[in-house]
C-alpha cells in the first residue's frame, strides 16, 4: 500500500480553523450580550432592551432580556473558549431561534429582506461545533472532555431549538 508522508511543519490546520471560527462567532455573539445587559458598544442595556422585548410581546420584556443577554453572553464565551461546547451550542441555538421568530420568520430566508438567513447560519455553526467538537486549542480539550459527535449535536440541537421555540410561543404570558 503506498504511504504518502505529510510533513508535519505546525499546528494541525482542523484545530486552528475550529479555535478561529470558535472565536469570531463566540466573541462576536458575547458582544451582542453585553450591549443588552450593560449597554456597552452602542446597546440599549437592560432598560433599552426590555422595551424592544416589551415591543415585540415578551410582557415587561425585563426578563427576556436578561435572558436573551445571558444566553448569548454564555453561550458565545462557551464557544469561544471551547468549554462544554455542545452546552454553549445550545445556548446559542436557543438565542438565535427566538430571534429568528422573533425579528425574521415572516419575511423569508434572505437577510436583505430582514428574514432569518443570519440566525440560521448561526444556528448551523453550533451544530457543526457540537457535532465536530471544538478542536485541540480548547478547554474541553485541555480538561479532556468528550463531548463532541452526532448525538450531543443533535440534543444540543434539539435542546436549544426546543426551548428557543417554547420562549417564543409562551413570551405573551411573561409576567409585567
Amino acid at each position: 500500500m503506498n504511504e504518502v508522508a505529510v510533513l508535519d511543519i505546525g499546528p494541525d490546520p482542523i484545530d486552528t480553523g475550529l479555535l478561529v471560527l470558535r472565536i469570531l462567532v463566540g466573541v462576536g455573539l458575547s458582544l451582542h450580550g453585553f450591549q443588552k445587559l450593560f449597554g456597552w458598544f452602542g446597546g440599549g442595556g437592560l432598560d433599552g432592551t426590555a422595551g424592544w422585548f416589551r415591543s415585540l410581546g415578551f410582557g415587561g420584556g425585563r426578563l427576556a432580556a436578561v435572558a436573551a443577554g445571558v444566553s448569548e453572553v454564555g453561550g458565545g464565551l462557551g464557544l469561544a473558549v471551547g468549554l462544554l461546547t455542545p452546552v454553549a451550542a445550545s445556548a446559542v441555538i436557543g438565542t438565535m431561534t427566538v430571534a429568528a421568530l422573533v425579528n425574521n420568520a415572516d419575511n423569508g430566508f434572505w437577510s436583505v429582506r430582514k428574514g432569518w438567513e443570519l440566525n440560521g447560519y448561526l444556528i448551523a455553526v453550533a451544530v457543526a461545533l457540537a457535532i465536530a467538537g471544538p478542536g485541540g486549542y480548547s478547554l474541553d480539550a485541555a480538561l479532556g472532555l468528550e463531548l463532541s459527535g452526532l448525538v450531543p449535536g443533535l440534543v444540543a440541537f434539539g435542546v436549544g431549538f426546543g426551548a428557543g421555540w417554547l420562549r417564543w410561543v409562551t413570551r405573551a404570558t411573561e409576567a409585567t
